[in-house]
């Protein structure tokens, strides 16, 4: 028994043994127009195999590329489309760079210290304050969501005034509860059943279970 550890590689798992070797023979064909048309057969029996393919975009030319690479970029023949080189293909993406800057309240996101940031720079008194109610009232439904209890107006405020380094205040006529407690409040659909209809039906079979129970006695 041969087992896949002892057998060449595979390329592109997707397509199987089977094309790999179809590729290699192709490969090993001296006639040119032999190998163009070993080579469209081969374009036709990928696309078979993979039907999927169809939904991307130019999934010809994928087909083509995933036959150059199966190839090990060896096969010569005259391919619809520009045949590319192993470094284009091959080639990694660029680094993403990993934002460094340290959170120091966590619970309320990078987004926070950014809206923040912005509310600071922002010239119109009335503008900046209306703001500012808006982050408070953000930051509380946030709070709330992190730790699943009830939060102070005033430590909100604390916070608003620490983290713009005392830039920006929020009054005390300012409400900078209404998001949370629309989010406290918000019925959901299978509460309504359950509290409306659901326990209304309950009752109703448990009334005609004892009605049935004294009749029997």
């Amino acid at each position: 028994m041969e087992y896949n550890s002892v057998r060449p590689k595979l390329v592109l798992k997707e397509y199987g043994r089977h094309v790999q070797s179809i590729v290699e023979n192709c490969l090993a064909e001296k006639d040119p127009e032999r190998r163009n048309q070993f080579a469209k057969e081969i374009i036709e029996l990928m696309g078979q195999l993979n039907p999927h393919l169809r939904n991307v975009d130019d999934f010809k030319h994928k087909l083509w590329d995933h036959l150059f690479i199966m190839s090990d970029y060896q096969l010569q023949v005259d391919s619809p489309y520009p045949i590319k080189k192993r470094e284009e293909i091959e080639k990694k993406p660029e680094r993403l760079p990993y934002p460094q800057s340290r959170i120091r309240y966590k619970h309320y996101g990078k987004n926070v210290e950014k809206l923040v940031e912005k509310c600071v720079a922002t010239e119109d008194p009335e503008k900046q304050a209306a703001f500012t109610q808006c982050i408070g009232n953000f930051m509380k439904l946030v709070y709330q969501n992190w730790s699943k209890e009830e939060v102070n107006d005033l430590t909100i405020k604390n916070d608003v005034r620490l983290i713009s380094k005392g830039q920006l205040e929020i009054t005390e006529d300012q409400d900078i509860g209404s998001l949370a407690r629309a989010n406290k409040f918000k019925p959901s659909n299978n509460n309504n059943m359950m509290g409306g209809n659901g326990n209304r039906n309950k009752n109703k079979h448990r009334n005609n279970r004892n009605k049935n129970f004294k009749k029997r006695r």
